[in-house]
């Protein structure tokens, strides 16, 4: 799908009549396209493949199999349907284009006009696809959020956004476990870590890597001066549970303390909580969340693994920065993006430029434009950066 057709023509811009025919032409041009990308042909025999498979009686005598096998079946059948539906999409605005040729109806134009939107949206979200290309782009995602420079406010400031993250994972479908909130000694918290799992969580989330800004009046100053404070965003592939990473046990320190925030009862009243340091690399991870002790254990260990899996393949391919990304002081300087509230209403992100005033809806999970415009820019600087090795 090229970019020069990432979206239909808006309606009545400039006082301009719609051209229907040409927004038609450009979508169906563009399904052909995804129908392509996608490899639809390929997929449907894939399904077969799988099905037969699914059928076989002996399939969960080896569970690890079968759960790999349905998991690739639900992924197919999900392309699959994405595709039938964009076809059935297209199918009932060409037809409804046939008919307002035949006779003018404003109904039916509206209609038309809010399905020739959807169905370019729909296509721009499966555009989105192309960029990614990682390893673990299609994964799950281990997302961690620390209070920076700015004391209170920093620490509530890190808490609003453990709460933008959470309503954008909602409003994308996706499950979220969080496994450790540590409280911030007036309010909002120190620290949060959790997963977002689905489809592609970690692809998009790696985009809100760094350190993001907040300018307003502070609640927490009793001469409601402006406040400046700042939180760090990490983002990490959460590894597959069969994956192979070798942790030896001698080189873990494990603590354990007493979980604090809702967690339950008895998470409560028992030093349930676990921090697992690996001494060689300085890697801390926390879990505070489940049941008991044991469980708490068994998480931050997956955890540890795939924050070891995402450094060795930072190793391999001797790009420091490609799945942890550096690490900046969470201060004056090394923003990634800023939040203001006051005097004005605006959220910038500072890679790409991008901005907007609504920065209420950006606060309540309205990421997807700041997430998309990320992605887009290192994609354009990874096709720069191949084209000059190629020239070299």
């Amino acid at each position: 799908m090229g970019p020069a057709e990432a979206r239909p023509l808006e309606a009545g811009r400039g006082g301009g009549e719609r051209d229907v025919p040409g927004e038609l032409a450009a979508l169906r041009r563009r399904v052909e396209e995804a129908r392509a990308d996608l490899g639809e042909e390929r997929l449907r025999e894939r399904r077969a493949e799988l099905e037969a498979e699914v059928a076989r009686p002996d399939l969960w005598e080896d569970q690890d199999r079968a759960k790999a096998v349905t998991a690739e079946l639900g992924k197919v059948n999900a392309d699959l349907g994405l595709l039938e539906e964009l076809g059935q999409r297209l199918a009932d605005a060409e037809a409804a284009g046939e008919l307002l040729e035949e006779e003018p109806d404003p109904q039916l134009s509206a209609e038309l006009t809010e399905s020739l939107e959807e169905l370019g949206r729909r296509l721009d979200e499966l555009e989105l696809r192309s960029l990614f290309r990682g390893q673990y782009d299609e994964g799950d995602a281990i997302v961690e959020l620390h209070a920076g420079a700015g004391g209170t406010d920093a620490q509530d400031w890190c808490e609003m956004l453990l709460r933008m993250y959470l309503r954008w994972a909602e409003r994308r479908g996706f499950d979220v476990e969080v496994d450790e909130v540590s409280p911030g000694q007036e309010a909002g918290i120190l620290s949060a870590t959790f997963v977002v799992k689905g489809r592609f969580a970690y692809g998009l989330l790696q985009a809100e890597r760094g350190v993001h800004r907040l300018v307003r009046i502070s609640p927490f100053d009793a001469q409601h001066r402006r406040q400046t404070s700042f939180a760090s965003v990490d983002v990490t592939p959460m590894v597959p549970e069969d994956a192979e990473v070798a942790i030896d046990e001698r080189d873990l320190r494990v603590d354990t303390y007493r979980s604090s925030g809702a967690g339950g009862q008895h998470v409560n009243k028992t030093d349930s909580a676990v921090r697992i340091t690996h001494l060689p690399t300085g890697i801390v991870v926390s879990c505070q969340n489940e049941r008991s002790q044991h469980q708490n254990r068994a998480r931050a260990m997956q955890i540890l693994a795939s924050k070891l899996a995402a450094l060795a393949e930072e190793q391999r391919r001797a790009e420091l920065a490609a799945l942890s990304g550096p690490k900046v002081d969470v201060a004056w300087g090394n923003q990634t993006r800023n939040y203001v509230l006051a005097p004005y209403q605006l959220v910038k992100d500072l890679r790409t430029g991008l901005e907007t005033g609504n920065v209420e809806a950006v606060l309540d999970g309205d990421l997807d434009r700041f997430i998309e415009a990320e992605l887009r820019r290192r994609r354009r600087e990874e096709g720069d950066q191949e084209a000059g090795r190629a020239g070299s």
